[in-house]
């Protein structure tokens, strides 16, 4: 498995605040808009997203890591013991992800596209 990209998520109470905030202020170009999360990038490819609740889960992710192979890697947060707390699911927006939460309380969402 390996990691493609890694991306914060940001929790904001409005998403076109946020964006005009971060798009005046830092010169950033939004890249993906679902109108409940938006991710904004500059031309060197960082990334941030903002986003209010998430649209089919329970909890907002405060990272999101894209990997080539999401069931491998939901077979390895299984087997290192991490606390499943969004099960691994194919999204009606083109991606398969599942969240864990670490040690530290830190909940990620890993994905990959299809």
């Amino acid at each position: 498995m390996t990691v493609r990209r890694v991306v914060p998520n940001l929790t904001v109470a409005d998403v076109a605040a946020a964006r005009t905030a971060y798009v005046e202020t830092l010169g950033l170009t939004e890249v993906m808009n679902h109108g409940w999360i938006l991710t904004l990038a500059d031309d060197a490819g960082h990334q941030i997203s903002v986003m209010t609740t998430d649209l089919t889960a329970a909890v907002n992710p405060d990272l999101s890591v894209e990997v080539d192979d999401v069931d491998a890697a939901h077979a390895a947060a299984v087997s290192a013991g991490m606390a499943i707390v969004h099960p691994l699911t194919d999204e009606e927006w083109g991606v398969r992800r599942f969240f864990f939460e670490d040690p530290s309380g830190n909940v990620v969402n890993v994905l990959s596209h299809r």
